[in-house]
């Protein structure tokens, strides 16, 4: 990590310096393993996860090693397929496909519902599995997992007027998703992909989550579900899973930079897809004076080190409201907690309440403290930095993955931050004077999936957020992805493709009337539902 961000070990506990944090009874990685090992013994070997594709389990792949970004501990890593295995595979699913689409909606419907009890079943093992994978607290990786179940639940319930008049894709459908929310994005996506009437592969993340998905890809196996589960680098897949004519739909979550190839693709191909990519949310404030809601919201927008695509690291504040900005702010960004999501002070105790732990990585970690380093050297003002004498770690542990929350004002045009979501917890700031450079800063990249404004006053709010270039739009208070019928999208470089969300994912993966236009961001046509 960078120097001036250096993240020493902390020794004892900083609660009670007597006595040093322990894990917690129960939760190491080991017992993580073997409890998978009992549940889904065909999907797990000793030292390593298997492939799922042509409806078996697959020993195949160059499996890569992998280590926690929680204390640098070794975890079983993705077993890589090479571009051919994938390929097959990919036809394998067609063949699934072709069989699963005739099954009937009640039996589909069936078997993905008795997949969300076997999900239900294994809830924490699931949740402890995504605290060692991705460095999730506790909280937010069980919310994880039950947004996943009690989203899919409420397309089980609901799904004949959905599909009413429409069928299945042609063939399959791809699923390439970043590594943050594994079960109620990715998880969440294939399930309902499933229940209308297609097979389905996923790719698990490059850089984590794989023993989270291989559990929970052998549960909806069993039930019948025609899933496919592969690893690899995206760059030798992508042929297979972009490209292959056997491809119904390819639905991406990701980087804007690996989402450009994959748009390019499909464009050229006319396949159908659905390409979330990330943007930078932003935050206005406008003529605002409610400064304790503002305060109370400030902890929220760190959860999980805003390593998720609604994320809100810009606040674009009127230049004469800064004093009362900073006083409602920075005693907020102080309460965070930060630490190990399993170090508790008894083994016995129950998990610590934290607001987010490690970065996906170390990697990640010393380059968004590098940017910041950076910065601060071409000009950014540095308002805030945490003190990581407060933070819970284990003795001696690693802590190359953890980053505490920065905040900077000002940060230059040449600076990544500026223009890009730092996916961590940095904040910036950036100060305006007029309404047009409100809604300029605001619109910094070219498309954001939420945003939000704080003003008093009802008229500036009607007459500025349609110009706000987010999908989502908030007045004083965070968007979010949203649940169950609400929609999501996004505007300008932030999304390619079909809108999703309540009837819309399901639109999206089936054929509808001749000539449908689906709403969504194509090259062609913007459409709202």
């Amino acid at each position: 990590m960078a120097p001036t961000l250096s993240n020493p070990i902390n020794p004892i506990n900083p609660f009670n310096p007597a006595n040093p944090l322990v894990l917690k009874a129960g939760t190491a990685w080991t017992d993580a393993w073997q409890r998978c090992i009992a549940v889904a013994p065909e999907a797990f070997r000793d030292d390593r996860v298997l492939n799922l594709w042509n409806g078996t389990w697959q020993a195949d792949g160059r499996t890569l090693p992998a280590t926690s970004p929680v204390d640098g501990s070794p975890i079983a890593g993705p077993p890589r397929l090479d571009a051919a295995t994938a390929h097959q595979a990919v036809r394998a699913s067609l063949d699934q496909h072709r069989a699963w689409r005739h099954v009937p909606l009640e039996e589909r419907r069936t078997r993905v519902a008795a997949t969300l009890d076997a999900l239900t079943e294994h809830r924490e093992l699931l949740a402890l599995l995504l605290v060692w994978e991705i460095g999730k607290p506790w909280r937010l990786a069980q919310a994880d997992v039950d947004r996943a179940i009690d989203g899919v639940r409420w397309y089980v319930d609901g799904i004949e007027p959905m599909v009413e008049g429409r069928t299945p894709l042609d063939g399959p459908v791809s699923n390439i998703a970043s590594w943050n929310y594994p079960m109620s994005v990715l998880v969440h996506a294939v399930l309902v992909q499933a229940l209308a009437g297609n097979a389905v592969i996923a790719k698990t993340p490059t850089d984590g989550g794989v023993a989270c998905l291989t559990l929970a890809c052998a549960l909806a196996a069993r039930e019948g579900i025609p899933v496919t589960l592969v690893s690899g680098s995206g760059g030798e897949l992508s042929e297979a899973l972009v490209r292959a004519p056997e491809i119904g739909c390819v639905s991406f979550v990701g980087g804007r930079d690996t989402g450009a190839a994959v748009a390019t693709a499909v464009a050229d191909l006319g396949k159908r897809h659905i390409l979330e990519q990330e943007g930078l949310n932003t935050w206005g404030i406008w003529n605002y004076s409610d400064w304790d809601a503002l305060s109370a919201v400030i902890p929220k927008l760190f959860d999980y080190g805003k390593q998720r695509c609604t994320a809100y690291p810009r606040f674009v504040v009127q230049r004469g409201l800064f004093d009362e900005f900073l006083a409602a702010y920075l005693p907020a960004v102080r309460t965070l907690r930060i630490g190990h999501p399993l170090a508790v002070e008894r083994a016995e105790d129950p998990f610590p309440q934290l607001d987010f732990g490690p970065l996906i990585n170390a990697a990640k970690a010393k380059e968004l403290g590098d940017q910041v380093t950076e910065a601060i050297n071409r000009g950014a003002v540095p308002l805030y930095r945490a003190n990581p004498a407060a933070d819970r770690f284990l003795p001696g542990q690693d802590t190359d993955a953890y980053l505490h929350p920065v905040t900077l004002l000002n940060p230059p045009p040449s600076s990544p931050l500026h223009h890009a979501e730092p996916f961590g917890p940095v904040d910036t700031i950036v100060l305006v004077d007029t309404e047009a450079e409100l809604l300029a800063a605001m619109n910094a990249s070219n498309g954001a999936l939420v945003a939000t404004l704080s003003t008093d006053d009802t008229a500036a709010y009607e007459r500025l957020a349609p110009q706000i270039r987010a999908f989502k739009t908030g007045r004083g208070k965070p968007r979010s992805r949203g649940d169950r019928d609400e929609l999501f999208g996004g505007f300008g470089a932030s999304w390619r493709g079909a809108f999703v969300g309540g009837e819309l994912l399901v639109r999206a993966v089936t054929h509808g009337p001749a000539m449908e236009r689906p709403p969504g961001n194509f090259p062609s046509y913007h459409l709202m539902a």
